[in-house]
């Protein structure tokens, strides 16, 4: 059978014999009832443990709308139009109103970005900034120690509101909900001292059960309260297919439920090869977002396989402390341990590799260097077909193969198709 797996602007194509392929994971079918502005508009006309927003909000209060920067694919020219209309309609005019970009630990956006990003209704309205790191207010710490340490504009908001997008996260368990306020809106230091829990096993992609990465972001809502959310689910070209709105927590888990039935991949065994990719260009631009693709792979893949991962990395590793860790360890476990002594951000991701290095050699289609992939403790093969040519040779003539053309999104688990 030839696959396609997305690869920069183009594809890497590979011929797989059927009776080795176990399965190829791609969303699940669903017939989606709305899509696009018709499915925030609904979820907020039925929101989730909570009035609707019209009926929360109160004139005379300062409202702030927290949403996604320009590194997330929430669209949120599609969504920030219907929260607008039921400000309006409770009273609140435009002036009191402001659209906040939650940078987390990304860099600032232009001007043209960010009205980009709200889209042109918005952006002729409402005043549009970015969270400001260096000018939060703390607010308390959690019981994990993390300083609840929020922007300015967020922290005196009267009306606190957040928008994102819901997809598997690899040691949050999920995105969306407060991740949009912790650690969307706060500082380096918080972002790390939460971070650093990741390190624990149940920190993993699609588990909100007792994970403590999850446990403490959400603990920070004792300190800033949040009063509605709106939560999206994107299809594998980052169009809504599905929201929900209302309450902090109920309405993230609604919408994380309906990600599930979407993406939640069962797999009868693990496989002796995994092909991934994170769907080409742009989400494959470098090794720090192609990570993404390779953390929901290694839940495919048998201990002492090999994990192919397929992406241009046509901007390299895409981060200066992601590069500085990944070079300056002498071995994988190196990583592992240095991120437990000194958590810093974009080591992060170097350990996560490291951990899938535990139980997989990881093969790398890039346009990066062969040397400098080897430096990095990964294989670097020239096209997809090659290095599956050779892990064939490696595992003989019945090994098992899994392929994984959307590997960012789609979530292997234990289980019968």
């Amino acid at each position: 059978m030839k696959l396609e797996f997305g690869y920069g602007k183009g594809v890497q194509t590979v011929e797989v014999p059927e009776r080795n392929l176990r399965a190829v994971l791609l969303s699940n079918p669903m017939e989606h009832e709305r899509t696009g502005e018709d499915a925030v508009r609904y979820a907020l006309g039925h929101p989730v443990g909570t009035p609707r927003l019209r009926e929360i909000a109160r004139p005379g209060q300062k409202a702030v709308i927290v949403t996604s920067d320009i590194s997330r694919p929430l669209p949120s020219y599609d969504v920030l139009p219907a929260v607008l209309e039921e400000l309006s309609a409770a009273g609140i005019p435009d002036e009191d109103v402001t659209v906040v970009f939650a940078l987390g630990s990304h860099r600032h956006m232009t001007a043209e970005e960010r009205e980009k990003l709200a889209g042109e209704e918005a952006a002729r309205r409402v005043r549009l900034e970015d969270s400001d790191p260096d000018d939060c207010i703390f607010l308390g710490t959690t019981t994990k120690g993390t300083p609840v340490d929020i922007t300015r504009r967020v922290a005196e908001a009267d009306l606190r509101i957040l928008l994102g997008n819901v997809e598997f996260h690899y040691f949050a368990g999920y995105s969306g909900g407060v991740k949009a306020l912790m650690p969307g809106c706060s500082t380096p230091a918080a972002i790390q001292q939460n971070h650093r829990l990741m390190v624990d096993e149940r920190a993993s992609a699609g588990n909100m059960d007792h994970n403590p990465v999850r446990d403490d972001l959400e603990e920070a809502l004792r300190f800033c309260p949040v009063d509605f959310i709106v939560n999206a689910v994107l299809d594998e070209h980052k169009h809504i297919v599905y929201a929900a709105a209302g309450d902090v927590i109920q309405a993230h888990r609604d919408a994380c439920a309906y990600l599930d039935q979407m993406y939640r991949k069962p797999v009868p065994a693990r496989a002796d090869i995994v092909l991934v990719s994170q769907g080409g260009a742009p989400k494959d631009a470098n090794l720090y977002q192609t990570q993404k693709a390779l953390d929901n792979a290694k839940y495919a893949v048998k201990d002492g396989g090999t994990i192919i991962l397929i992406g241009a990395c046509n901007e390299g590793l895409g981060s200066a402390a992601f590069e500085r860790w990944l070079l300056g360890a002498e071995s994988p476990e190196d990583l592992i341990r240095g991120i437990g002594e000194h958590f810093e951000l974009g080591g992060h991701k170097a350990a996560a590799i490291a951990m899938v290095l535990r139980h997989a050699e990881i093969d790398l289609i890039s346009e990066m260097d062969d040397g400098f992939v080897r430096s990095i403790f990964l294989v670097p093969k020239h096209s997809a077909q090659e290095a599956f040519t050779e892990a064939m040779k490696k595992y003989g003539p019945d090994a098992s193969v899994i392929a994984m053309p959307f590997g960012g999104a789609t979530l292997p688990v234990p289980g019968t198709p």
